[in-house]
This record gives C-alpha cells, sequence and structure tokens, in this order.
C-alpha cells in the first residue's frame, strides 16, 4: 500500500502534472479577463451602433416550434469578439516578442573583402590568397 501512495507522490510532482494545474488556473482567470472585455468594454460599443447587446429576444415561429436564432447571433457574435480580444491583446503581442527574441545580434566577421579583387579573405590576412596584393594592417 505505501508503494500506492509513494507511486502517487511522484505523480503528483511531476512537472508536467503542476504545469497543467497552473495553466488551468491562469486560463481560468485569463478567461474572466476577456469576457469581461468583451461584455464590459465591446458589447457596449455594439450597443451603441446597433441599439442592444443582446440579440437573445429575436425568435420566429413555426408550427409552435420556436426559433431562437438571435442566441445564436449573440453567441456568434460573443465567439468572434474573444478570438478578435485573444488575437490582438495576446497573440500579436507575443509573436512580436517572439520574433525580437528570435533576432540574434550578427556574428563578428572572420573575413573582410581584398580592395583589389573583391575575394573574400581572412580578417587577419596581410596579402591576398587571389591576387597577391597586400592589405591594409587589420
Amino acid at each position: 500500500m505505501q508503494d500506492v501512495f509513494r507511486e502517487f507522490k511522484q505523480f503528483l510532482m511531476r512537472g508536467n502534472v503542476i504545469d497543467l494545474a497552473v495553466a488551468v488556473v491562469i486560463g481560468a482567470a485569463f478567461g474572466a479577463v476577456v469576457t469581461s472585455l468583451v461584455n464590459d468594454l465591446i458589447m457596449p460599443i455594439i450597443a451603441m451602433i446597433f441599439g442592444k447587446p443582446d440579440f437573445s429576444s429575436l425568435t420566429f415561429t413555426i408550427n409552435d416550434a420556436v426559433f431562437r436564432y438571435g442566441a445564436f447571433i449573440t453567441a456568434v457574435v460573443n465567439f468572434v469578439l474573444v478570438a478578435a480580444a485573444i488575437f490582438f491583446f495576446v497573440i500579436k503581442p507575443i509573436n512580436m516578442l517572439m520574433t525580437r527574441a528570435r533576432q540574434e545580434p550578427p556574428a563578428d566577421p572572420t573575413t573582410m573583402k581584398c580592395p583589389f579583387c573583391i575575394s573574400e579573405v581572412p580578417i587577419g590576412a596581410t596579402r591576398c590568397a587571389f591576387c597577391t596584393s597586400e592589405l591594409a594592417a587589420a
């Protein structure tokens, strides 16, 4: 029985289990932020333009069957707004930061061009190996 508890403890202490737990908690908190951004800032702008941010009252009826197409429209609008908020406020900035981080500084040059024959020669050379011209001291 102690072996089972030891294995269970090892399982819980693995990095990937803890990382997953942290990711779930941060994901839930971030979801609340994005939902608040959409509901509290973007949807009122839509309400100013279209008159109301919630289309769920839009329905039509055929043979006593009520089709609530407004609820579907509201869900689609919310999805598009959440996706746009995530893209513009998370994905684009992270991509820009990753691009900056990937750009490595240029390496120190190891060769130079011979001014007479334009061949590549080692930076410390005093004579060109191709045209035998004397090069200025580096």
